[in-house]
C-alpha cells in the first residue's frame, strides 16, 4: 500500500474485483487525514463526487474514500451492483474525467468503497456543469478569471485529427460522393461542409478527411492501413502469410472484415433435415473489433499499422496508442471517450460501427449468444490489443443444437449456456448454476426458473432442494453427444491457453470426476498432453 503523502495512485491491483483486507489500525496510519491524495465521503452525494474526481483528475490524483466520516471513522458501504452504477454515472456525466478505477476495501470487517483517480494527461476535467477544479491541499478548489485561462493555456490540447496535412486537391470524386450520401448534403457548398465537419481546414484536408477521402491515406499520414498476419501455429513468431489492406478507411474496414471472415471460417453442423453454418466469430464482433481498432488509434503513432494476427485458436488485434482517456480494460463497457470523434462518427453514419457507448456491449454480449468464450482486452500504454477467442466449450453440434431451440422461444445470452449442460444430462441446482454462469445467488435463480417458466426446463422438488432437467420434448439428437474423441479434441483446446486441472474440464464439459480422469489419462498417454504435479496440484498442459 502506497503512503497518502505520495503521488497517486495508492490502489492499483490487478484485480479490482477482489475484496481488499486492512486492519483499523494500519488503515488509520495509512489513511490518518484527508489531504492532497485523500477524500473522505459517507455517502453517495453526485456533486460531491463529481467536484472531487475533477479536482483529483486536473492535479496529480488521489482516492476517494466512500464509507468514511470527516473525522476518518469507517461507516462502511458495500460495492454493490447499484452503487457501482451510481459512481459509473456520476463519471458519464463529467466532461473528460481522468482515468478511473473501483475497489472494495474491508476493514475491520466494514467494507469501504474507493475510487482511485488517476491525473489526465490531456487536457482537463469539468464537472456537468462546466466548472474547472484543482485539488488544493484538502480543498477541491474552482478556478475562475485569469487563473482559469492560465490553466487551460497549459492543459488545452487540439485534437489531432483535426490537424491540416494535404491539399484538398488529393480528394478522389468518388469517395467525396460516398461521403456526402452518408451526411445527406446536396451537391452544392460541399468545401463549407467539409469545413464544419473537422474534414477540411485552411483551404487543406484534414487528418480526417484524408481518411475519408484520399484514396490510399499512409501516402499522406504514415502506416495508416491494416496488416494482418497468419500463423500456422499459435506460439509462432513466424508468419506464413501477409497481407496489407490500403483504400480509404471504409473500405480498409470493410475488406479486412471479409479477409479475417475468410480466413477463420465456419463450422458446418446437419442436425436431421436442418443445415446449420455457424461462423466461427461472429461477424458483427469483427467488424466491431476492427472499426475500433481503426477509429480510436493514435495516427500520431504513423510508423505503425492495425496488426492483426490470425492464429488457429484466436484473432488478435493490435491498435497503435493506449485508450483514450478516461476508459480503462476495467471500465471499458461502463465508460466511452473516442479518441477521434469525427473519424468514429462518420463510420457510424457509414453503418461500419454500432452507436456510441454500444461497441463493447454488442461484441460481449453477441460472444455470450453464441456461446464463445468473452473478448479479452489488453492496454499496454503504446497499443491496445483486442483478443477473439476461436473457440469454446460448447461444441458446434451443441450450438447448431440451440439455435434449433431458439424457435421455439426467446433465449437470453445465460440461458442457452445452462440448456447446453442440461442437454449434457447434468442436475442442475442453484448452485450448479452460479458455477456455471459466474452469477450471484438471485440471477441464478432468475435464470433457472425463467428456462422452466418457458418450458425449457423442468423442476423437481422445492426450495433448497430443488433440481432442474432439461425438459423430455427437448432432448437433443443421439448423434449431439460428445464422443470419446469430440471430448478429447475440446480437452485439447482447454488446454491452449495454459495448464488445465480436472476441475476445470469437470467445468467445461459437465462430465464426473472419473470419466475425465480417464479421458486426461488418454490424452497423456497418447502424447497430447503433459502431466505435472500431483494430487490437488496436478496440471495438464500442451507438449
Amino acid at each position: 500500500m502506497a503512503n497518502t503523502n505520495s503521488s497517486y495512485p495508492p490502489f492499483r491491483p490487478e484485480r479490482p474485483d477482489l475484496l481488499l483486507t486492512m486492519e483499523p489500525k494500519v488503515f488509520k496510519k495509512e489513511f490518518p487525514t484527508e489531504g492532497q491524495f485523500v477524500e473522505f465521503k459517507t455517502g453517495l452525494s453526485r456533486n460531491q463526487i463529481q467536484e472531487t474526481v475533477v479536482a483529483f483528475s486536473n492535479a496529480e490524483g488521489g482516492v476517494i474514500l466512500i464509507g468514511v466520516s470527516d473525522e476518518g471513522e469507517i461507516v462502511g458501504r458495500d460495492l454493490d451492483a447499484g452503487t457501482a452504477d451510481s459512481l459509473h454515472q456520476v463519471m458519464r456525466d463529467l466532461h473528460d474525467p481522468g482515468r478511473y478505477s473501483l475497489h472494495k476495501l474491508s476493514v475491520g470487517g466494514k467494507q469501504v468503497v474507493v475510487v482511485a483517480v488517476a491525473r489526465r494527461q490531456e487536457g482537463f476535467s469539468q464537472t456537468s456543469s462546466g466548472i474547472v477544479r484543482v485539488r488544493k491541499g484538502t480543498r477541491d478548489e474552482p478556478l475562475f478569471g485569469s487563473e482559469l485561462q492560465q490553466f487551460i493555456n497549459a492543459r488545452a490540447t487540439r485534437r489531432y485529427e483535426l490537424t491540416p496535412v494535404t491539399s484538398e486537391e488529393k480528394v478522389a470524386p468518388e469517395l467525396l460522393a460516398e461521403l456526402a450520401r452518408a451526411f445527406g448534403w446536396g451537391a452544392e457548398n460541399l468545401t463549407d461542409r467539409l469545413a464544419e465537419h473537422g474534414f477540411a481546414a485552411q483551404g487543406r484536408l484534414t487528418i480526417a478527411g484524408s481518411l475519408y477521402l484520399t484514396s490510399d491515406p499512409a501516402e499522406v499520414l504514415g502506416k495508416s492501413y491494416v496488416e494482418i498476419l497468419r500463423y500456422r501455429e499459435d506460439q509462432s513468431v513466424d508468419y506464413d502469410l501477409r497481407v496489407e489492406i490500403r483504400g480509404s478507411l471504409p473500405q480498409q474496414l470493410e475488406r479486412a472484415v471479409a479477409r479475417i471472415n475468410d480466413e477463420v471460417g465456419t463450422e458446418l453442423v446437419v442436425l436431421g433435415v436442418r443445415r446449420f453454418d455457424l461462423p466461427r466469430l461472429p461477424p458483427v464482433v469483427v467488424r466491431e473489433a476492427v472499426a475500433n481498432a481503426l477509429a480510436h488509434r493514435s495516427y500520431e503513432l504513423n510508423r505503425t499499422p492495425v496488426r492483426i494476427e490470425v492464429r488457429p485458436s484466436a484473432i488478435q488485434i493490435r491498435s497503435p496508442g493506449g485508450l483514450p482517456e478516461p476508459v480503462t480494460v476495467e471500465n471499458i463497457r461502463e465508460t466511452s471517450a473516442p479518441r477521434n470523434l469525427e473519424v468514429i462518427r462518420t463510420l457510424r453514419l457509414f453503418g461500419l460501427a454500432e452507436d456510441a457507448g454500444r461497441g463493447i456491449d454488442v461484441m460481449e454480449d453477441t460472444m455470450l449468444e453464441e456461446m464463445l468464450d468473452p473478448p479479452q482486452f489488453e492496454d499496454l500504454g503504446h497499443e491496445v490489443v483486442v483478443t477473439l477467442p476461436i473457440r469454446s466449450a460448447v461444441a458446434p453440434a451443441e450450438r447448431a443444437w440451440v439455435r434449433e431451440l431458439e424457435r421455439r422461444g426467446d433465449l437470453e445470452g445465460p440461458d442457452r449456456l445452462v440448456l447446453v449442460h442440461a442437454a449434457r444430462g447434468e442436475v442442475l441446482t442453484n448452485a450448479k448454476a452460479r458455477e456455471i454462469l459466474q452469477m450471484d445467488r438471485p440471477g441464478a435463480r432468475a435464470v433457472l426458473q425463467r428456462l422452466r417458466d418457458e418450458g425449457f426446463l423442468e423442476q423437481r422438488g422445492d426450495r433448497g432442494g430443488a433440481t432442474y432437467h432439461l425438459a423430455g420434448s427437448l432432448e437433443p439428437p443421439a448423434g449431439l453427444r460428445l464422443g470419446p474423441d469430440e471430448l478429447a479434441r475440446l480437452i485439447e483446446g482447454l488446454s491452449g491457453d495454459g495448464p488445465i486441472t480436472n476441475s476445470d474440464v469437470r467445468l467445461a464439459t459437465g462430465l464426473d470426476r472419473w470419466k475425465v480422469r480417464d479421458l486426461l489419462s488418454r490424452l497423456v498417454d497418447e502424447g497430447r498432453l503433459i502431466k505435472t504435479g500431483e494430487r490437488r496440484g496436478t496440471r495438464y498442459q500442451k507438449p
